[in-house]
């Protein structure tokens, strides 16, 4: 036995997660992992808009940690049939501006995502995880203006992949509690729904 361990005797139950006076609250994994399906269904369909995705992935719990379900949510879009695929882009918006971001950065936006979806019929995706708030608008643009040079299969691959990170994305920031817009995320998160 290591010498870390001590003995088990029977009938004995150690207090587990004793602290001074702090509560102990489960983490955002165990509550994605104890929730019922539905309400874990819901909560992932923020990260990407494909209730197929949602259901196998939430399908697969418990996930020991959150690099075992990043896996599962990458294998899980990589099985996204065409039409899944489409369906999920057209859920998505375009990133949003920085706030300070001037009325001419608006137009060209406007203009550059106009012909991106006249081109592929839905909406640019695009992962900015990494990219500093002030440098968000040229990475879009330069972006936008790089892929319409796509043919559509090419473009659906790269959407695809940008979708991947996104969901990647969304869900880690959720489970560390760094941050996010997805409501559904952030209320399941506050609800507690823990078993």
């Amino acid at each position: 036995m290591p010498a870390h361990r001590l003995p088990e005797f029977p009938g004995r139950v150690a207090v587990p997660g004793q602290s001074r006076g702090t509560p102990v609250t489960p983490s955002a994994l165990e509550h994605l992992n104890a929730a019922p399906a539905a309400e874990a269904e819901h909560a992932l369909l923020a990260c990407l808009h494909s209730l197929r995705w949602a259901v196998r992935v939430a399908g697969h719990r418990p996930y020991p940690d959150l690099p075992s379900l990043l896996a599962a949510c990458d294998e899980a879009a990589y099985d996204l049939t065409p039409p899944e695929l489409a369906a999920a882009l057209a859920a998505e918006t375009l990133p949003p501006l920085p706030e300070d971001a001037y009325s001419a950065a608006h137009t060209a936006l406007d203009a550059a995502h106009a012909a991106y979806e006249a081109k592929f019929g839905h909406a640019f995706v695009i992962c900015l995880d990494g990219v500093a708030p002030a440098e968000s608008l040229d990475r879009v643009l330069e972006h936008i203006r790089s892929r319409l040079a796509n043919d559509p299969e090419e473009e659906r691959v790269v959407a695809a992949e940008e979708l991947r990170r996104l969901a990647a994305e969304r869900l880690t920031r959720f489970l560390t509690g760094t941050g996010g817009p997805a409501s559904r995320l952030d209320s399941f998160r506050t609800a507690g729904h823990a078993t």
